[in-house]
């Protein structure tokens, strides 16, 4: 390869790493077995089980597991009764469907700026984007920081906000001791597998409000009702439902739903192996010229789905993608999170226009995910070590 030849010398590894990966293993093999063996694959127990534990390991009195996250973040927006004319506060530093879910309902992103250390949504910029028709916030926990909870729900409470948490990135995460998907007023989860837990895809809604409850669980399965006390007419017998509601078939498999309970019981052991690769990360590259970490609030007690660091082109000579190159031909496989949600071509036709958000702009020109989940061995994480130094230090004007 071209940098290899630049860097010179043999790469630091012989075998790619990648930025993220699943951690399955034969426990995860026999739940979904058993349950591919069972009466039922879907619409069964499963799902069940899966929504009570998450419920559990949540603090929060509902959840309604879906299919993937973008599908819980409609479902909230579906929930929030938002609609055409009202506008959503979101951050443009995450993946699409953070803002997507406001136009799926016919509502209007709207963008707020981040902090420029820990790159989640400013609150200050919240409350200076809020107009009349401001209806909600979604608040994402960017990389599995929390966000500024206790000033988001300030701001929500002032101006009778919905809040809803966007916490694709930060299961396992807590907030001043309580765990995330407890605290907002809905807070959406994704198990995408380079997520920290994972049932291939996935998602999940919970919320504290019995009211919110039963418009997601209704938003997710076509808007149809089996409970008596919710029916419009007499129930003919058993087989007696009503779709009482417009919605969407998200509903999750039995087989995943098995799969993703298994896999949070070993959340906690996750969450730690992650928390001692990014302590380490932290260690190593707190003084090297040419690379900045992303700070983080004391609040949060963070399970961090990733580590990204910021290339200072004060100090180095490359571009991004000089660097992201380099560290490929290392045997180290970057990523970037993100592309500025209003960059991209479907909403430079809405009519968004860069220079929306500063910090984001200027943050996302140097930031790179780098390796980081439960079964990187510790060799892994000196290797990844090495190859930042070594490319910084090449690069370094």
């Amino acid at each position: 390869m071209e940098q290899l030849a630049i860097m010179g010398g043999k790469p630091v590894r012989e075998k790619k790493i990648f930025y993220g990966r699943q951690c399955v293993d034969e426990t995860d093999v026999e739940a979904v077995k058993e349950v591919l063996l069972s009466d039922y694959i879907t619409c069964g127990p499963a799902v069940k089980k899966l929504e009570k534990d998450l419920a559990d390991y949540t603090g929060a009195k509902y959840a309604v597991a879906v299919s993937n996250g973008t599908a819980a973040l409609h479902c909230a927006c579906i929930a929030a009764g938002l609609k055409e004319g009202d506008e959503v506060i979101t951050t443009p530093m995450t993946f699409a469907a953070s803002a997507n879910c406001a136009l799926y309902v016919g509502a209007t992103p709207v963008f707020a700026d981040i902090n420029p250390e820990t790159y989640n949504i400013d609150p200050k910029s919240i409350r200076e984007h809020i107009t009349p028709k401001t209806k909600a916030v979604v608040a994402v926990d960017f990389t599995g920081q929390c966000v500024e909870q206790e000033e988001i729900r300030a701001i929500c409470d002032e101006f009778n906000l919905i809040f809803i948490e966007d916490a694709a990135h930060a299961i396992g995460s807590a907030y001043n001791g309580k765990k995330v998907g407890s605290l907002a007023d809905m807070t959406c989860f994704s198990f995408h597998p380079v997520k920290t837990i994972t049932c291939g895809e996935g998602g999940a809604i919970t919320t504290n409000d019995a009211e919110l409850y039963h418009k997601l669980y209704l938003a997710h399965t076509h808007g149809i009702e089996k409970d008596e006390a919710y029916l419009e007419e007499p129930s003919e017998g058993v087989w007696y439902y009503e779709q009482v509601s417009l919605g969407y078939n998200y509903r999750l498999t039995d087989f995943q739903a098995a799969m993703l309970s298994n896999q949070l019981k070993k959340l906690d052991g996750f969450k730690a192996r992650r928390q001692e690769i990014v302590k380490r990360y932290d260690e190593a590259f707190r003084n090297v010229p040419g690379i900045i970490v992303q700070k983080e609030i004391e609040e949060s007690d963070t399970c961090r789905h990733l580590y990204i660091i910021r290339l200072d082109f004060e100090k180095l000579s490359c571009t991004r993608r000089e660097f992201f190159d380099a560290m490929s031909a290392e045997n180290v496989q970057c990523q970037v999170h993100y592309i500025p949600v209003y960059f991209f071509p479907h909403y430079k036709r809405l009519g968004y226009e860069r220079g929306l958000c500063p910090n984001a702009e200027e943050i996302y020109k140097g930031i790179m995910s780098i390796p980081l989940y439960p079964s990187l061995t510790d060799a892994d994480v000196e290797d990844t070590i090495h190859a930042v130094k070594k490319v910084a230090g090449y690069y370094l004007k």
